[in-house]
């Protein structure tokens, strides 16, 4: 039971039939904001299923008055108002990549309920029951589909098997949060989108790379300010260590891994089109390469591409050579370029620098100016679990997120091939 749900089990007042006020602005022809208000009047056994859906107690309804003001629910006790949001239930399925944990992590720290999880592979189960222990084990994924108290489902599958995941819970009436890369070809990523288009349901990926950097949180909030002009390009580094010993074998199978630039450059891609505000774009020119790692015929350690959109024109570059002396995943970075400045966003590491993360460098015509990121509010969860109560798009449009995904998948298949990919393949005796 939550907070809400408590305080209102303790009210004394009971009463046959609820009124609710509903509020909304208008406009006037002066202008000027004036509020119109009505009264509405339900049976208590209407009432108790709504406040049921959104689990507040389904006992005999002991409050005296219910605001709902666009979209919100604001519970009277006494003489304040509390506002209550609806808890998500959401069960994950799939836990084949860690950022499963960073995932379900931030979505509980929001206030969100874990229901359960599935995983075909018993080693990784355990580890995650280990680890939440409140989730319940399903025994299947169709008993979590099937499941109606469940709102959101997250996934960090094997890349391959993401999007049917994503479309069978879309059709099943809940909304979903992928690991990237989403989607490893043009035809699910058009499946996918055909299927939210008729569900209306919220398909989400989780860029971690800005939705858990504040550096790039803020870097973008600047950006759309114009603290450094019109933006006109961005520069996209990720280099990421490889740690070849801790790689399942999908790893290194491009029709399930996905590529290299269908995976570490979705990153990029989507800083790209946040930062230019571009809501359409296209591949320039793209490659990838194999130049470390021979014994993995189609593995590919680098890749790079240039995105032209109706915002900005964007390069991008990422690699599996990260060394280990740098005690850290990869030195990943962006640079903005704008009409009158330029920003540079250290994600995680400030080479011979500042500790830590989250680095913030502005120049504009006034000087140069730092900001360290490493307490800036990350607003993505909150605005997800927002938006699947609400029906909004504040943590991400529809739109990006497909076309993030789409400019990945047609990066990788129009780049060309260099480094030991250029080599015939070997082939075994008949």
């Amino acid at each position: 039971m939550t907070p809400a749900s408590r305080r209102i089990a303790r009210t004394t007042f009971s009463i046959e039939r609820i009124s609710f006020s509903t509020e909304r602005r208008a406009t006037t022809s002066e202008s000027t904001t004036a509020r119109k208000s009505s009264t509405l009047t339900f049976s208590i056994q209407t009432v108790q299923k709504y406040l049921q859906k959104f689990h507040l107690p389904p006992h005999p309804i002991r409050i005296y008055n219910v605001l709902i003001r666009t979209s919100n629910i604001y519970i009277k006790i006494g003489n304040s108002m509390k506002r209550h949001i609806p808890t998500i239930q959401f069960s994950v399925i799939g836990l084949n990549h860690q950022h499963v944990l960073n995932q379900t992590s931030l979505l509980l720290a929001e206030g969100a309920q874990l229901h359960s999880f599935y995983s075909p592979e018993e080693d990784l189960s355990a580890d995650f029951a280990r680890r939440y222990a409140q989730a319940r084990q399903a025994s299947s994924i169709q008993q979590i589909l099937e499941d109606k108290t469940v709102n959101l489902v997250v996934s960090a599958a094997i890349p391959d098997n993401r999007a049917r995941i994503a479309m069978d819970a879309m059709r099943s009436g809940k909304d979903v949060m992928l690991d990237k890369p989403a989607f490893v070809t043009l035809q699910e990523l058009d499946e996918a989108r055909a299927v939210q288009k008729e569900t209306r349901r919220i398909c989400s990926v989780f860029f971690a790379e800005r939705f858990e950097n504040g550096a790039t949180v803020k870097a973008l909030e600047l950006a759309r300010s114009g603290a450094i002009g019109q933006v006109v390009h961005t520069t996209g580094l990720g280099p990421h260590r490889l740690d070849l010993a801790m790689r399942p074998a999908w790893f290194f199978e491009p029709a399930r891994q996905g590529g290299i630039l269908t995976d570490i450059a979705s990153h990029q891609f989507d800083h790209f089109l946040a930062f230019t505000s571009s809501t359409s774009a296209e591949i320039v020119a793209a490659q990838v390469a194999n130049y470390s790692h021979p014994e993995y015929e189609e593995f590919q350690d680098f890749g790079e591409a240039l995105v032209r959109g109706n915002g900005g024109t964007g390069y991008i570059r990422v690699d599996w050579y990260t060394p280990d002396g740098l005690g850290a995943w990869g030195d990943g970075r962006i640079v903005v370029l704008g009409t009158d400045g330029y920003m540079e966003i250290r994600k995680v590491v400030d080479i011979a620098g500042r500790p830590d993360g989250s680095h913030l460098f502005l120049v504009d015509r006034k000087g140069i100016h730092y900001f360290d990121c490493s307490g800036t509010p990350l607003p993505y969860g909150r605005q997800l679990l927002a938006d699947i109560v609400h029906r909004t798009e504040t943590a991400m449009s529809q739109n990006h997120c497909f076309l993030a995904c789409e400019l990945a998948v047609k990066a990788q298949i129009a780049a060309d091939r260099i480094g030991h990919l250029t080599k015939p393949r070997s082939h075994s005796a008949p």
